[in-house]
């Protein structure tokens, strides 16, 4: 896992900018490159903060856990993400003729915010993961909620959380034509929702026969979530802080973004 130098002409124009003091400079900051390194490190592996090797040039963990949090408050992890996505509309990598929603949950082990009781395994506290994949399984956002929060509930958010993609003349694209979801998301009320945001629904319905097709078309949102949870980070919430675990999240999804805009040049 070596930070190329295609993926760092991407993300270092994004990372904010800190001038360092004429008076009083202090200690000279680790170079970004390098800490970038140390949180794919962290994201790939699942190691704790406290465990990363520092013989590898990545600074401490407390290094890159403080600026993994100034990026994530300076907006960097979604900026990233939507500029991959618009450079894979622009080589017509990416189908809006529809996409999949689904839900997993991941254990958590210490708690914190968006994090609740799960109402099927036994009781544990954990979190899940809401994913929207475009038609050939490109993640166009994600989102976190508490163990006990039913999928369909961020069924919406998903669809509002996908940003405008340019990349080609007109208007940017953000809404796909329809939208793919299973039983766990048939309620009347959210295909009325869905619908006001002018994307078709279609949804399982609950009581009827499996093997009608739906599940032939969705299928890549299941090994969407697939493809996320091999960053061994996100198996297993370990930040107490939800913007961290949502940063993982994000950046997970731009890899995937980076690894299929390879794949189509």
């Amino acid at each position: 896992m070596l930070f190329r130098r295609g993926l760092r002409v991407v993300v270092e124009p994004l990372l904010p900018r800190s001038e360092r003091r004429a008076r009083h400079p202090g200690r000279k900051r680790h170079p970004d490159r390098l800490v970038f390194q140390g949180v794919l490190f962290v994201l790939h592996t699942g190691i704790a903060w406290e465990h990363l090797p520092q013989e590898l040039g990545f600074g401490s963990g407390m290094t890159c856990w403080r600026r993994l949090a100034e990026w994530t408050e300076a907006g960097v992890w979604p900026r990233f993400h939507e500029v991959l996505l618009v450079k894979l509309r622009g080589v017509n990598a990416l189908d809006f003729s529809r996409a999949a929603v689904d839900g997993s949950r991941i254990r958590g082990v210490r708690g914190g915010s968006k994090a609740g009781r799960s109402l099927v395994d036994r009781g544990r506290t954990g979190s899940r993961h809401h994913l929207i994949r475009d038609a050939t399984g490109i993640p166009l956002a994600a989102t976190l909620t508490g163990g006990n929060r039913n999928d369909v509930t961020q069924l919406v958010p998903l669809l509002q959380a996908v940003p405008p993609v340019r990349g080609k003349r007109g208007r940017p694209r953000r809404r796909p034509d329809v939208v793919l979801a299973d039983r766990g998301y048939d309620h009347d009320k959210y295909r009325r929702l869905v619908w006001d945001l002018g994307v078709k629904p279609l949804i399982a319905r609950r009581g009827t026969e499996h093997g009608f097709g739906l599940g032939a078309q969705r299928w890549v949102v299941v090994r969407a979530l697939a493809h996320l949870h091999w960053f061994r980070r996100l198996r297993i919430r370990r930040e107490i802080r939800d913007d961290i675990h949502v940063a993982f999240l994000t950046l997970g999804c731009a890899l995937i973004c980076w690894r299929r805009l390879k794949a189509s040049r």
